[in-house]
């Protein structure tokens, strides 16, 4: 399986089209880069995020974000708590935000302060080629440089590819929240586990 792999600085990892074989009836995914995410990848992480938001169940958000919704949510996604966007370039060479994650405090009490709670999305036509995997290796690392203990995986709505991710990046299961969600007239659990770093 494909990792990422540091590239000149400690923030910026790169996904090779070469570094996982291609699936078949796919192409080979171009070069992807986990970068610091910016203001100009808003646009693209908003498109990702509002399609779960109307299409799926990763997110039990019910309302679309509005464009500056999203650029206040990515400045409170700095320092400790950060956010990256994995990028990629279109066949014009314009960057193209096909995933993006974040650290988000755990709770607001104190005691939580050396726990975050992480968050991956992958645009829908980029799953399954490894970035979401190089995605969330780089908010463990983020996560273990800025002196975080655990790590904390919420994943709603049966999401057994995240929950699959997870796994293979060192996660338990630490439990289940029966449906404790209601979206698209169905009721959603949500599985807890937690990486020690």
């Amino acid at each position: 399986m494909t990792t990422a792999r540091p590239e000149g600085s400690s923030d910026h990892v790169s996904l090779a089209a070469g570094d996982r074989p291609s699936l078949v009836g796919r192409q080979t995914q171009p070069a992807v880069r986990i970068e610091p995410a910016r203001p100009a990848h808003a646009a693209g992480m908003l498109a990702i995020y509002n399609r779960e938001v109307e299409s799926g169940t990763a997110t039990f958000d019910m309302s679309p974000r509005t464009l500056e919704e999203q650029l206040e949510w990515l400045a409170q996604h700095s320092g400790a708590h950060p956010a990256v966007a994995a990028v990629t370039a279109d066949d014009a060479g314009e960057d193209v935000v096909v995933g993006f994650g974040s650290l988000s405090p755990y709770r607001p009490r104190a005691a939580y302060s050396t726990t975050v709670e992480d968050s991956v999305y992958v645009a829908e036509g980029s799953q399954g080629m490894g970035i979401g995997r190089a995605i969330l290796d780089e908010l463990l690392r983020l996560a273990d440089a800025h002196g975080f203990h655990a790590v904390i995986a919420r994943v709603g709505g049966q999401n057994d590819a995240s929950v699959a991710l997870h796994a293979a990046c060192g996660f338990e299961m630490i439990g289940t929240e029966r449906e404790v969600g209601r979206k698209f007239g169905q009721w959603l659990d949500v599985v807890c586990m937690e990486r020690l770093i």
